[in-house]
């Protein structure tokens, strides 16, 4: 029994010595071995976890459970020294925390030398910061909120007094210079209302959010998006009988409205009223882009602001009747937007429709739009009885990553407001709306998209600036043409004031001011400046002197943009830093620009030039040498701020036109001369303060500068 105790006692023993066996102790070597290979990679694969086993005479899962609870103490280590170092800068900020409170106890006013001033006085001054933060919060937030509803944002609660805003007070007088910034550094305080023509807020009409579409309503409204498709269909399929080409028009083809009204017979089109004018026209072209990457752009309101900044300077989905299969195909929504000129001259169209997406086949689309009934349209800038025929394109995919496109785009007009001799045959022939105009833009987007596209593959060019880069830039100009267009736009809640010009100044200035406060564009008050001018000088010959830098010094923009950000040279020789094709036509690119003297060495200037059958755009902009290293390196630039000005080009033959001063330029006798329609438009900084006040000396600055470069261009071009 003894013995048999004694041998239980040692099996028990036995049992303990293969416990304590378990936990084994790494040699220094097995150690030094896995602090290295930590080092290295402190999350090694199964390979790597196999390989140590093999070499260090360990199991595979000893290996895995050391790295384990080696990165469990790196971390808690890490977390260790993060507290003490926290722990410190806390300790620091309240000791000098303490330190500023005692030195405030003992404050005194450095000019009467009198006692610290009172707690109360403090709150008091903290409640007026704080009033003034949420002034122009305020501002922005309801500068936001006009931009989406499209109206102005007046909405006040009952009861409370409504502030004065018949003019923007922005006064930099008295002796408050130090202040200034950009132009106006002295001369009488001006306001807006003692401008001849100018329009008070108050005397803007108030627009309200259209009424939901009741469910009595969409049933209605399907069948009338159904017939303008069928309709849009047929006009973009029809014959000589119904389109007419335009003799020497590229093409182009107007509608024959007699034939028009024939077939396409509804109630009371027989009576339409003589001061109605019908535009219909329709135009074909191939868009390097997908037939349904196209859809998407159509039926996105931003894509489609995005793509037409030249014609939309407004768009938004009213809302959706019918999301359709992954939101194109059968999706049918309510839309509203403005159309425009780039000039201060002509008033914006705004006008209420449907659009109706269907795919008819594979890789064929249709779009159509129509105008809604007529009572929907009061709540818009639209005129009474202006409305949007069925319109619309047909897109087919030629399965190479080009689509044919064919564009029908049919209005019925009534202008309220007379057109005047510069941009009336613009107008009534077409061309301002019409589908050459639509097919011509679009092309020029696609281009550019394609263009945006490719950088990935290239290299860095001269300058070193890579794909990145360039793709910075090209998102950086795209930004900056939209904002152009947008500050060019004669729409109700973008007024402007016509400016008399001086003794012997055949040029109309127009001005107009508007606070920013929106990322990406700088803060303060902005003074707008623009003209139109017809010259006797083809519209291609007028964009390829505006864009060359050869003849830059003949017509100083550079210069000019250079001397009001501050830069103070008027120097005219300019150097292409970098450039960026964004098109087939080699007017289209992308340019940086610098100044070749010392003095412009910290200004740099972006440049975008493009150009169309339906007319051209160059636009300029100044950004600094820190924002130039942003777009290089490839970097976000949506902060960067931008203020651009440029050149609008329309192409205009006519035999005889009343110029912008109302001297008339005759062709003789020879027959049409080919012209142009100039816009030249120029944005100021005038101030930073948003609550400064405008005075008369920027005005004649602005208006002196808008006239140099007029008559720079007439004498350069041999047309004064």
């Amino acid at each position: 029994m003894d013995f048999g105790d004694d041998q239980e006692g040692g099996s028990e023993s036995q049992q303990q010595q293969q416990r304590r066996k378990r936990y084994h102790r790494h040699t220094p070597r097995q150690i030094q071995t896995l602090e290295a290979m930590f080092k290295e990679c402190p999350h090694p694969d199964e390979n790597q976890r196999a390989q140590l086993s093999r070499e260090l005479g360990l199991e595979a899962r000893q290996i895995k459970f050391w790295f384990q609870n080696r990165r469990t103490q790196m971390k808690a280590q890490h977390e260790r020294a993060d507290n003490c170092f926290l722990r410190a800068e806390n300790d620091k900020i309240r000791c000098e925390n303490i330190a500023m409170r005692e030195a405030l106890k003992n404050v005194i006013c450095p000019t009467c030398g009198g006692p610290p001033v009172a707690e109360d006085y403090f709150d008091e001054q903290k409640l007026r910061m704080e009033n003034a933060r949420l002034k122009e919060e305020l501002d922005r937030v309801a500068s936001l909120t006009s931009k989406f509803l499209g109206r102005p944002y007046t909405q006040m609660p009952q009861g409370m007094p409504q502030m004065s805003t018949s003019s923007l007070d922005l006064s930099m007088g008295g002796g408050h210079h130090h202040h200034h910034q950009g132009l106006g550094l002295g001369g009488p305080n001006l306001d807006l209302d003692l401008l001849s023509g100018a329009a008070s807020s108050s005397e803007m009409p108030q627009f309200h959010l259209p009424p939901p579409v009741t469910e009595m309503e969409r049933p209605a409204m399907a069948g009338m998006a159904t017939r303008a498709m069928d309709e849009v269909i047929r006009l973009a399929q029809a014959g000589d009988h119904v389109w007419v080409k335009i003799p020497g028009g590229d093409g182009r083809e107007i509608l024959n409205v007699e034939t028009y009204d024939n077939i396409f017979s509804k109630p009371g089109s027989s009576f339409r009223a003589t001061d109605l004018r019908v535009e219909g026209s329709r135009d074909s072209a191939l868009v390097c882009m997908t037939a349904d990457a196209l859809a998407d752009v159509f039926m996105d309101t931003s894509n489609w602001m995005e793509f037409f900044p030249s014609i939309v300077c407004n768009a938004r989905t009213v809302e959706v009747l019918v999301n359709g299969i992954n939101g194109r195909s059968e999706s049918l929504i309510l839309m509203y937007e403005e159309l425009h000129i780039m000039t201060p001259v002509l008033p914006t169209r705004g006008l209420s429709f449907l659009r109706y997406c269907r795919q008819i086949d594979q890789g064929l689309w249709a779009i159509a739009d129509v105008s809604v009934d007529m009572q929907r349209d009061v709540h818009f800038v639209a005129p009474p009885r202006s409305r949007r025929l069925p319109s619309g394109c047909l897109i087919a995919d030629m399965s190479n990553g080009y689509s044919k496109v064919t564009w029908v785009e049919h209005m019925e007009m009534e202008d309220k407001v007379s057109i005047g001799p510069l941009f009336r045959d613009i107008v009534q022939t077409g061309a301002a709306f019409g589908a050459h105009r639509w097919v011509g833009a679009l092309q020029r987007a696609c281009e550019r998209c394609a263009s945006l596209s490719s950088l990935g593959g290239m290299h860095a060019d001269i300058a070193g600036v890579t794909a990145e880069g360039r793709r910075s830039m090209m998102k950086l100009s795209q930004r900056m043409v939209s904002s152009f267009c947008a500050s060019m736009t004669a729409s109700q809640h973008h007024q402007w004031t016509h400016m008399p010009g001086a003794a012997g100044n055949d040029v109309c200035v127009r001005v107009s001011l508007h606070r920013n406060g929106d990322p990406g564009q700088p803060n303060g008050v902005v003074l707008s400046a623009a003209t139109s001018v017809w010259l006797p000088v083809a519209s291609d010959h007028v964009f390829a002197f505006v864009r060359d830098e050869s003849t830059r010094s003949q017509v100083p923009v550079i210069s000019l943009l250079a001397t009001m950000y501050t830069v103070h040279t008027y120097s005219r020789d300019v150097q292409e830093v970098s450039r960026i094709p964004n098109g087939a036509n080699p007017g289209n690119c992308i340019s940086l620009l610098r100044g070749l003297q010392s003095s412009q060495n910290s200004m740099l200037v972006v440049q975008e030039s493009c150009t169309d059958a339906s007319g051209s755009l160059v636009v300029y902009s100044p950004i600094d040498i820190p924002a130039a290293n942003v777009v290089m390196s490839g970097e976000d630039p949506s902060g960067i701020p931008l203020l651009p000005s440029g050149f609008s080009i329309w192409p205009d033959s006519r035999s005889g036109v009343v110029g912008g001063g109302g001297a008339s330029t005759s062709a003789g006798a020879g027959g049409p001369l080919a012209g142009s329609v100039v816009t030249v438009a120029f944005q100021i900084l005038v101030s930073s303060l948003p609550s400064s006040k405008l005075n008369a000396e920027s005005i004649a600055t602005v208006s002196d500068l808008i006239n140099n470069t007029v008559r720079n261009l007439r004498n350069a071009l041999n047309c004064g």
